[in-house]
């Protein structure tokens, strides 16, 4: 797990210094180790920062370049399959220096050329330098676990795993005038929106083949099309689940360097800790996040699983006071804005005083087997869609939250839906609280990108999509990475692991979403080893006491008579904190990094 950069610019008399200072502004997502690389023929530069994790010895130095230099890479993840990769790769006659997966990831290059991201089962975002064919190749991995940014244009492309990276170069980089619309209205950024106008993500399970020194850029999908379901059997889906999580948990506790997980108390994370235990064995470790407010603190459930496991666990107490104090530090953290994310600083932060290097954590289950309330929410969909638009656009004036995102059942196809949903601000209030109208923002909504659909979905099928490509996928996959990076920890989603996520979707959407108890399938597949008290109860969360402490933060009092007037709603009630936090966050965050 690292950060990586990259810069092409011709007549850039500066490159060396502009990669270094990229790589500078990312250090503490790869504390461990630095490199550059600097090309004699292009105007070309690789930066790296890196965080061992396999192989930690200084053979997994990066830029990382197999023998006669012709191919060379910045590789920021982790390939779980790597050993398996290698043993194919030997007998097809490579030979390999090193213990590491950014070693096979070159080989593997070698043998398949761009087919070889098809075949790797793990997080990554990466670019090659291939001086045979004169082009670079930049990939992203098939659930944009991992980021990859990039601008391109005038002759020239720069990249790096986070947006702060582009505040350091020579290259003036000016804001997204329109990122606050979509932030206000979903809480966080859908791809490709950034707060810099002209870079965007790389998009999720897809290459792009630049050429040199033209840069005529090919975007090609290397994922394959997700089947139709082929699992219609309940017991066949059961059998096939358990054996599927069991490899997934196993391949994502391969490390070199101290591994845990964060254990929740909730289902998936119980989930992960009891198919973990028969691979570490009393080695495992254990982190859970605990307060003094009592209705928050899932302590009760944690300590069933640590009595069931065993190992040794750690936990980790946050009090409002900790909150105050660090969360200039977790704004700092913030590499783009978000509602969310606070909650895997303060995790992140106890791991990697632990002596942690990487976690395990439950992400994509929920989105995965029917979590979420949202699952049960189609049909009234299917209802607002068919009420007259002057109806809807009343509805979204109301003042209760649960009728106004009614008003975005206005808008077309999956944005329309998933804002009916999630929505925490509706049009009107985006219009008047960036002053301008509705019908703007509503234009500006509607060009948001949606995850591709194989038609004929039931619902569940079809939400779960939504889910998992942009509320997953956007927001607690993009938070996580970097908040846990900031602290110098790799964070790990077996749930996400490439080979479980194609068995999840060949199950038909009957046997994961009908039961009236949410991710039945998933906890029927766990066993008699889960405990009855974890999944049978109400869903929790991990939730901190956020609106109780911001009632109280010197960070989150108003600063103006804008803000003011935000903050008597919020302290009458009338505006939940989440809704507070982003109003404040489209004012305050800094859309260009210094």
């Amino acid at each position: 797990m690292c950060r990586i950069a990259g810069i092409f610019h011709p007549g850039n008399q500066t490159l060396s210094r502009d990669i270094s200072r990229m790589t500078g502004a990312m250090r503490r997502g790869g504390p461990d180790d630095e490199g550059v690389y600097l090309d004699q023929d292009w105007p070309l530069a690789f930066g790296h920062r890196r965080l061992s994790i396999i192989d930690l010895s200084s053979g997994g130095h990066q830029p990382m370049a197999v023998e006669d230099g012709r191919l060379r890479i910045v590789f920021n993840g982790e390939i779980y399959n790597y050993r398996s990769l290698r043993d194919e790769l030997r007998a097809a006659g490579w030979t390999f220096h090193t213990a590491s997966d950014t070693e096979v990831i070159l080989r593997a290059y070698q043998q398949w050329g761009t087919g070889c991201f098809a075949r790797f089962n793990g997080m990554f975002a990466l670019a090659i330098l291939d001086r045979v064919a004169n082009q670079l190749v930049l990939a992203r991995d098939h659930a944009g676990i991992k980021p990859l940014y990039y601008w391109l244009g005038d002759g020239q492309l720069y990249f790096a795993s986070e947006i702060r990276a582009f505040g350091q170069v020579s290259r003036p980089f000016h804001e997204n005038p329109g990122w606050r619309m979509p932030f206000l209205a979903f809480g966080h950024l859908p791809e490709p929106e950034t707060t810099l106008a002209g870079v965007k993500p790389l998009e999720t399970g897809h290459c792009m083949v630049l050429s040199l020194p033209s840069l005529r850029a090919t975007l090609q999908r290397y994922t394959a099309p997700v089947p139709p379901a082929d699992v219609h059997d309940r017991q066949d889906a059961l059998r096939l689940l358990r054996s599927g999580l069991e490899a997934a948990v196993a391949r994502h506790l391969v490390s070199d360097a101290p591994i845990g997980l964060l254990l929740s108390g909730g289902i998936d994370s119980s989930i992960l800790a009891l198919l973990a235990k028969p691979v570490v064995g009393e080695h495992l470790v254990t982190l859970s996040i605990t307060f003094d407010e009592a209705r928050f603190s899932e302590r009760r459930y944690q300590q069933i699983i640590v009595e069931r496991i065993g190992g040794q666990h750690h936990d980790c107490l946050v009090t409002h006071e900790d909150f105050n104090r660090l969360m200039p530090e977790a704004l700092e953290a913030m590499d783009q804005p978000t509602i969310d994310g606070i909650n895997s600083f303060f995790i992140s932060l106890h791991a990697r005083q632990s002596g942690l290097k990487a976690v395990l954590a439950g992400h994509g289950a929920d989105e995965l087997f029917g979590g979420y309330p949202t699952f049960g929410y189609g049909r009234y969909y299917r209802v607002a869609q068919r009420l007259p638009r002057a109806l809807l656009s009343l509805l979204g004036r109301m003042p209760d939250p649960r009728l106004g995102k009614l008003g975005y059942a206005r808008l077309a196809g999956l944005v329309g839906e998933n804002l009916t949903y999630r929505s925490l601000f509706p049009a009107c209030r985006i219009a008047r609280l960036l002053g301008t109208t509705e019908d703007e923002v509503l234009r500006r909504l509607a060009r948001a990108a949606v995850p591709e659909l194989p038609p004929g979905l039931d619902d569940g099928s079809r939400i779960s999509r939504i889910e998992t490509g942009l509320f997953l996928q956007n927001q607690l996959l993009k938070d996580s990475d970097f908040m846990s990076m900031w602290h110098g920890l790799e964070i790990r989603v077996p749930f996400l692991d490439q080979e479980l996520m194609a068995l999840v979707y060949r199950i038909d959407g009957h046997l994961k979403f009908s039961d009236p108890l949410p991710k039945r399938l998933l906890i029927d597949a766990a066993g008699p080893e889960l405990p009855e008290e974890v999944w049978n109860r109400p869903k929790q969360g991990f939730t901190f006491p956020f609106e109780q402490w911001m009632k109280d933060s010197p960070i989150t009092a108003p600063r103006d008579s804008h803000e003011a007037e935000l903050y008597r709603e919020f302290k009458r009630g009338q505006l939940g904190w989440g809704r507070y936090w982003c109003a404040l966050l489209a004012g305050r965050f800094a859309p260009v990094p210094h």
